[in-house]
């Protein structure tokens, strides 16, 4: 029997709409412009290279993926909705076996989507020299593909791979997912079902709906009522072959089925996503890599994301209070946006910071388009021969011709 956790999924509620900053900013031109103007400001450093991009799930909408706190986002649309916990995932056979039978399903989806405009849009921002790096909450690695020129900190890590909790190697998930097939013909067969209806082909949430399917943004498909408790997931295959010593010094115990199916009567060998799950720790070096981004950076871009996990808000608090710009883009409200916001020059057209309410899709390509246009404006004016000095050598010796 699944238990519910104690900890509450924190902010499920509708946040509070958002106050656009500058004024201007609530047209496409407006946004464009204030954005144009946050980008054009001179930093400390004296150059504006050193833009610190931050995103979440609302900047992967147009892949075909969901948000969690958008019009049609995981929490508005679901209200049971509950991610699995890190310490549940640990103790609990049957809680594994419905996170695997939900992801196994929904991870067709997540493998054939591909990164959109907005992701795209960030590489070009790279290409002008205007981000330095890139720190996404997403698991979708859709950053990485996008603009692998620009480093990318997974914050909440990525699932195109697994982790053993034991002995910590890592399995690529399209191997997983191929055993999971192979352990699980029935569900396999039933995929196969779904994937020829065309129920994961549509965007459409309601059109999910219809076929009894919900599909989350950490890339699993919900079925109601479905048997989870027939379904079976492998072992750690290094920890099978050679069981890890336990913290007490005695071999851990890995037993498989004749399947090669993990076992409820072993104590080491469980794979996980390669993700932080809700209650888990983020790891380390990547705590450690975010916070030195953030004070390297100059400016702070954040797109796609209500900031409403800790572990990204705490990381814009963190720019408010060394004083650099923040540009937020999100459709909707942003938690505790207020703070970022204060002291701004009422006049100021977007070079101190702007709060711009709507989505990426339209916003980044037509920004990047506007940034072109001016990078090219200026490198004709550059080609162009104004110094005194040379023109009037350039008359005398055409005189002497």
């Amino acid at each position: 029997m699944l238990r519910k956790p104690y900890m509450r999924i924190p902010y499920t509620d509708v946040l509070a709409p958002p106050t656009v900053t500058p004024r201007s900013a609530n047209t496409l031109r407006g946004a464009v412009a204030a954005l144009h103007d946050f980008f054009a400001a001179p930093t400390p450093r004296g150059s504006p290279a050193s833009a610190l991009v931050l995103t979440g799930a609302g900047i992967s909408v147009a892949s075909g993926l969901a948000d969690y706190r958008g019009t049609n986002g995981t929490y508005r649309v679901n209200k049971t909705y509950r991610p699995i916990y890190y310490s549940e995932f640990l103790q609990n056979h049957e809680a594994r076996k419905r996170y695997w039978a939900r992801s196994f399903l929904g991870w067709t989806t997540l493998h054939k989507a591909k990164p959109n405009a907005g992701h795209y849009a960030v590489k070009h921002l790279g290409d002008l020299g205007l981000v330095q790096k890139v720190i996404t909450q997403n698991v979708d690695s859709f950053h990485p593909k996008a603009h692998p020129q620009i480093p990318t900190i997974e914050l909440h890590g990525y699932l195109r791979a697994l982790v053993c909790v034991s002995c910590h190697h890592e399995l690529p998930r399209d191997v997983f997912q191929d055993e999971l097939a192979r352990l699980n013909p029935a569900w396999a067969s039933f995929l196969q079902e779904i994937i020829a209806s065309g129920a994961l082909d549509t965007e459409n949430p309601e059109e999910r709906r219809k076929r009894g399917m919900r599909t989350n943004p950490d890339g699993d498909v919900d079925l109601p009522d479905a048997p989870y408790t027939t379904f079976r997931y492998p072992a750690c295959p290094r920890c099978l072959a050679h069981p890890p010593k336990l913290t007490e010094g005695t071999r851990a115990t890995v037993e498989v089925d004749t399947d090669g199916a993990w076992k409820s009567g072993s104590n080491a060998g469980i794979l996980k996503p390669a993700v932080t799950m809700f209650g888990e720790s983020i790891r380390g070096q990547t705590k450690i890599d975010a916070d030195h981004a953030v004070e390297a950076a100059d400016k702070l871009l954040v797109l796609g994301t209500s900031l409403a996990t800790y572990s990204a808000w705490r990381l814009a608090k963190r720019a408010k209070d060394r004083g650099i710009p923040i540009a937020i883009v999100n459709l909707g409200g942003v938690r505790g946006e207020e703070t970022f916001f204060t002291n701004l020059d009422a006049l100021q057209k977007g070079a101190q910071g702007a709060r711009i309410d709507m989505s990426t899709d339209a916003l980044l390509p037509a920004l990047v388009e506007e940034l072109r246009l001016g990078a090219r404006a200026q490198q004709a004016q550059e080609s162009i021969d104004h110094s005194p000095e040379e023109h009037g050598a350039s008359v005398f010796k055409d005189m002497m011709s």
